[in-house]
């Protein structure tokens, strides 16, 4: 048996068995060449390289052993593999943090805000940073600018501590244990948050994969809007005059309109379309606290 016979191979027993998607992989023959060519131990990006390299029964016992955890347990492969990509950078992960997948790496990485930034930019914060790693990746994209990654989890900020580390960030990335921007302190240029969102209804019906993650990074209250309310009425006071806030509210357009209707957004294009992730100026959110 060679590499990409083993590989479509385990994408139909994944395919079979049910298993659900969106931990990094949105099909079952991605997410096979993902557990095997970690198992085997070869780069993800080489599949053409190794694709007809011969497997021996010992890896195929390891790969089968891989694949049948993958489908009793149902956790999301980064919990299996220790590590999940964004913007083919590499993060460690595990069940104390969600699985990094958040599509402000995405707007981070093409220059989708560049031009809400200010040659003055030098403070960002990453609001509910799980592992760390939008608050690493805006580091490492603006290589001029501080960063601050709070969240509510002593856990998750000890996996974001692993990811500041890896990436030799400590001295750029302070990780602060606040429950949304209780205990942040001072005044940013930039705020990226990716909270829990999920409504009640959604959460109910999650796939078991999304079930294995913390509860606390996903859910959002009876419309998911719970901790975006307080944020909203909060982060004025945490930003510099021309500052923007960039959020992420995966499928709940329809409750973030409902629960702020007059609210001036300007939704930002990303892979899965433009009501994924929004932004907004600390002057449209002052006008929240003026209206009666």
């Amino acid at each position: 048996m060679t590499v990409i016979e083993l590989i479509e191979a385990s994408a139909r027993r994944l395919a079979d068995a049910g298993v659900a998607f969106g931990h990094g992989t949105a099909n079952a023959f991605d997410e096979a060449a993902w557990l095997v060519l970690w198992k085997l131990g070869h780069p993800l990006d080489r599949i053409d390289a190794h694709a007809d390299d011969a497997v021996d029964a010992t890896q195929q016992a390891a790969v089968d052993a891989l694949l049948a955890e993958r489908i009793a347990t149902r956790k999301p492969a980064a919990y299996l593999t220790r590590e999940a990509w964004l913007q083919g950078v590499p993060f460690y992960v595990d069940e104390r943090a969600i699985v990094p997948r958040s599509f402000i790496a995405e707007i981070i990485g093409n220059g989708a805000i560049d031009y809400w930034l200010r040659e003055q930019t030098r403070s960002v914060l990453d609001l509910c940073t799980g592992n760390g790693s939008l608050a690493v990746l805006a580091a490492l994209c603006w290589p001029d600018v501080s960063v601050a990654a709070a969240d509510i989890s002593p856990k998750a900020l000890e996996v974001a501590r692993i990811n500041v580390d890896r990436h030799g960030l400590a001295d750029r990335i302070a990780l602060i244990h606040s429950d949304g921007l209780d205990a942040v302190h001072g005044r940013y240029d930039l705020i990226l948050c990716n909270p829990p969102y999920v409504n009640a209804q959604s959460m109910s019906a999650l796939p078991a994969e999304y079930q294995a993650e913390p509860a606390l990074a996903l859910a959002g209250g009876a419309d998911g809007m719970d901790l975006i309310r307080k944020l909203l009425a909060d982060a004025p006071a945490h930003m510099n005059d021309h500052a923007v806030l960039v959020l992420e509210i995966g499928n709940e357009r329809a409750h973030f309109e409902v629960a702020f209707p007059r609210l001036e957004a300007v939704w930002l294009e990303t892979s899965a379309g433009e009501d994924q992730v929004l932004l907004l100026t600390r002057e449209a959110l002052l006008t929240l606290s003026s209206r009666p």
